[in-house]
């Protein structure tokens, strides 16, 4: 169904504080590398917080299709599109139009 809401996987880098997205089998700085997750959610946040590789891992709801998501909150469409103080900085994934 068209608008269909759908949930990809993110976190941050613990070292770094940089944005991630889970790709299937590991994790990438870009939204568009981002798998849709199904039931299999909760249970691989419960797994990756005990493993302590990344920092607050959080299913969140997106439109698109792969390749293409756009997260459904300005909270996680600003942590897509990188810092939000200084545009000379973002290494986000999307573009700042589209907060």
């Amino acid at each position: 169904m068209p608008g269909e809401l759908k949930r990809v996987l993110t976190a941050n880098r613990l070292e770094t504080g940089d944005v991630l997205w889970w790709d299937g089998s590991d994790w990438s700085t870009q939204i568009r590398d981002a798998v849709e997750i199904g039931p299999e959610g909760e249970a691989l946040v419960a797994d990756l917080l005990a493993a302590e590789r990344v920092n607050d891992p959080a299913l969140i709801d997106v439109t698109g299709g792969p390749g293409n998501w756009l997260p459904t909150t300005t909270r996680e469409r600003v942590r897509a599109s990188g810092p939000s103080v200084r545009a000379d900085l973002a290494r986000g994934s999307l573009s700042t139009e589209v907060i």
